[in-house]
């Protein structure tokens, strides 16, 4: 059981480390936290800093899900005789509760659409990419980055349904009900985004703003 913890808090260390804040301090002598949004993720480091550090943030956050969902769960394997894909979503998940709610910030950290996206990429990668499409699509069209991540998350179960039925693709019943669950939590955190949304004072992303 102790090697079970273990895999927890490595987990939700690494996905706690403030990217965000990092990168502003290092690149800027800023916090990234009192300008912009005031969010500590890579969409407002997109808007603050420009795409350059926005996009390694962004690739950086996706890695903090990644790595715990492909790699520390075998840590797991050695304290619970759980199926290997239960261990998986178990690190994916304490990765993305550690950068929306990280130790090294006061519990306030992204939204969770980056490390998401990166637990994904090592469960259901085909899903990611269809979000990424539709997400580029919606931001394409709409300029709300927000509504693009609600969006592009509401597709993954859509996606995987499609993959079971029509592509007669295997997917364990798990991996169904985190599709559920990914959604449900973007749009937890999303949800300041969605009243202002609804109030038409949702801020829109300015293409080629920044270098």
């Amino acid at each position: 059981m102790l090697f079970l913890i273990a895999m927890i808090l490595l987990s939700y260390l690494l996905g706690s480390m403030p990217t965000s804040i990092i990168a502003s301090k290092l690149l800027k002598g800023i916090d990234i936290r009192e300008h912009g949004s005031g969010n500590a993720g890579a969409t407002n480091v997109f808007r603050v800093m420009g795409w350059k550090a926005g996009l390694a943030v962004l690739l950086i956050d996706i890695a903090k899900g990644f790595i715990p969902t492909i790699a520390f769960y075998k840590i797991g394997m050695k304290g619970v005789d759980w199926p290997i894909i239960n261990l998986q979503i178990l690190a994916g998940i304490s990765a993305i509760f550690g950068h929306i709610w990280t130790i090294f910030a006061g519990f306030k950290g992204g939204k969770g659409v980056g490390t998401g996206a990166g637990m994904l990429i090592g469960l259901a990668p085909f899903a990611v990419v269809v979000g990424l499409i539709v997400f580029i699509i919606v931001v394409a069209i709409s300029r709300f980055i927000s509504l693009g991540s609600i969006i592009a998350s509401l597709s993954v179960p859509v996606t995987i349904i499609f993959q079971n039925k029509g592509l007669e693709a295997s997917f364990p019943l798990q991996l169904f009900i985190l599709s559920l669950f990914v959604p449900a939590l973007i749009i937890y955190t999303h949800r300041k985004n969605i009243q202002r949304l609804l109030k038409g004072e949702e801020s829109k992303f300015q293409f080629g703003k920044r270098k």
